[in-house]
Protein backbone atom coordinates (compact mmCIF):
# COMPACT_ATOMS: atom_id res chain seq x y z
CA UNK A 1 0.00 0.00 0.00
CA UNK A 2 2.66 2.31 1.12
CA UNK A 3 4.00 1.80 -2.91
CA UNK A 4 0.74 2.66 -4.21
CA UNK A 5 0.87 5.80 -2.63
CA UNK A 6 4.01 6.91 -3.29
CA UNK A 7 3.27 6.18 -6.94
CA UNK A 8 0.21 8.60 -6.51
CA UNK A 9 2.32 11.26 -5.27
CA UNK A 10 4.93 11.08 -6.82
CA UNK A 11 8.15 13.09 -5.65
CA UNK A 12 4.52 15.84 -4.31
CA UNK A 13 4.59 13.41 -0.88
CA UNK A 14 6.69 11.51 1.49
CA UNK A 15 5.46 8.22 2.86
CA UNK A 16 6.32 6.75 6.08
CA UNK A 17 5.67 3.54 7.44
CA UNK A 18 5.66 2.97 11.16
CA UNK A 19 5.51 -0.58 13.25
CA UNK A 20 2.60 -0.84 15.38
CA UNK A 21 1.35 -3.48 18.05
CA UNK A 22 -1.55 -6.14 17.31
CA UNK A 23 -2.27 -5.65 13.91
CA UNK A 24 -2.41 -2.00 13.76
CA UNK A 25 -2.92 -1.01 10.06
CA UNK A 26 -3.56 3.12 9.78
CA UNK A 27 -3.36 5.66 7.28
CA UNK A 28 -3.03 9.52 8.12
CA UNK A 29 -2.85 12.12 5.14
CA UNK A 30 -1.93 15.27 6.67
CA UNK A 31 -2.72 13.93 10.53
CA UNK A 32 -6.28 12.99 9.21
CA UNK A 33 -7.18 9.21 9.92
CA UNK A 34 -7.69 7.87 6.06
CA UNK A 35 -8.62 4.44 6.89
CA UNK A 36 -8.09 2.75 10.08
CA UNK A 37 -8.43 -0.74 10.56
CA UNK A 38 -9.42 -0.87 14.22
CA UNK A 39 -12.23 1.18 13.45
CA UNK A 40 -13.73 -0.75 10.60
CA UNK A 41 -12.06 -4.19 11.84
CA UNK A 42 -10.51 -5.71 8.90
CA UNK A 43 -7.30 -4.43 6.00
CA UNK A 44 -8.73 -2.37 3.33
CA UNK A 45 -9.99 -3.60 0.33
CA UNK A 46 -9.39 -2.68 -2.94
CA UNK A 47 -12.02 0.21 -3.08
CA UNK A 48 -10.86 1.15 0.06
CA UNK A 49 -7.33 1.63 -1.41
CA UNK A 50 -8.39 3.56 -4.61
CA UNK A 51 -10.24 5.89 -2.21
CA UNK A 52 -7.38 6.45 0.18
CA UNK A 53 -5.34 7.42 -3.26
CA UNK A 54 -7.67 9.28 -4.50
CA UNK A 55 -7.52 11.17 -1.34
CA UNK A 56 -4.03 11.32 -2.21
CA UNK A 57 -3.74 13.02 -5.54
CA UNK A 58 -6.78 15.51 -4.77
CA UNK A 59 -4.41 16.77 -1.52
CA UNK A 60 -1.65 16.85 -3.83
CA UNK A 61 -3.86 18.79 -6.61
CA UNK A 62 -5.21 20.90 -4.48
CA UNK A 63 -2.13 22.67 -3.46
CA UNK A 64 -0.55 22.46 -6.51
CA UNK A 65 -3.04 24.48 -8.12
Amino acid sequence: MGSELAAAGGSQIAVTLTPGQAGVFRFTLNGEVAFDKGEVGRYPTLPDAKEVKAKVINMIEAVTA
